[in-house]
């Protein structure tokens, strides 16, 4: 499988680390890009450190992981960037509300926004997670505005019912989600009735 994995700057980096940690454990190829604010939100996110240099934060988040590859943001000669590469599933988390904003309105400023935009005009998987609250007008006019041209919003709100007792365990529940989405097998939650 072969997935696109875009990073932007909401809050929500744990979410985004697990979830490129599973699909790279399903054996998934997955081609990253991470905006500016994404790599401040990893740093301050999960090291504390906003100041920490964007490759030492790529460094740190792929490191150890096979199949994964990060291009640069403004990288359009990668294969994300084109709707005759085949690609099974683009997904963008955290997603902001920018970038929301950006897709609903079919502009593109960069390797996220164009790949997002590849996986609507092919009609691909295409799920989105914001992490946003509350919610404007603006903010959900935008999402119905994707969820109508073909994508998935999937917010970062874990549930409970599955007997969460970490932290991790909650990101576990959304990234499952996710991955169920995508059509990844997983058991990162006991599933209900299980």
């Amino acid at each position: 499988m072969r997935v696109f994995l875009g990073i932007t700057g909401a809050s929500g980096a744990p979410y985004a680390a697990r979830l490129l940690g599973a699909l790279a454990e399903a054996g998934a190829e997955v081609g990253v890009a991470v905006s500016a604010a994404g790599y401040e939100v990893l740093a301050t996110e999960l090291h504390g450190d906003p100041s920490l240099p964007p490759d030492e934060v790529r460094d740190r988040l792929v490191g150890g992981l096979d199949g994964v590859t990060v291009y640069g943001i403004s990288d359009y000669g990668s294969p994300y960037a084109s709707g005759s590469a085949k690609v099974d599933a683009y997904v963008i988390c955290p997603c902001s509300m920018a970038t929301v904003g950006t897709l609903a309105a079919g502009a593109m400023a960069n390797l996220i926004h164009r790949a997002a935009s590849v996986a609507l005009k092919e009609g691909r998987a295409l799920v989105l997670m914001p992490r946003e609250t509350p919610l404007s007008e603006i903010h959900l006019d935008g999402m119905l505005r994707l969820r109508r041209a073909g994508a998935t919003i999937l917010p970062l709100s874990p549930g409970f019912y599955h007997g969460a007792q970490t932290i991790d365990d909650l990101v576990d529940f959304v990234v499952a989600r996710c991955l169920d989405q995508l059509g990844v097998p997983n058991d990162l939650i006991r599933r209900w009735g299980e």
